[in-house]
């Protein structure tokens, strides 16, 4: 990804920094804990289209 368009994308939730994860094609944003797809190189910046970088939370156990 061009380093001039990674210094004007930001965050479509919160307006933070995009960090460009090379291997994964995807843009993170630590703030909101997320990455965005980039698919042939055009940045999908949907919420509905970001992964979430947190773990699932464990299922709680049965007594």
């Amino acid at each position: 990804m061009e380093s001039r368009l990674l210094d004007i994308l930001v965050c479509p939730l919160c307006k933070g920094r995009l960090e460009f994860d090379r291997p994964h094609a995807e843009l993170i944003c630590k703030a909101d804990r997320l990455a965005f797809p980039v698919r042939d190189g055009i940045p999908v910046m949907l919420e509905s289209e970001a992964r979430d970088l947190d773990p699932a939370p464990a299922p709680p156990a049965a007594p």
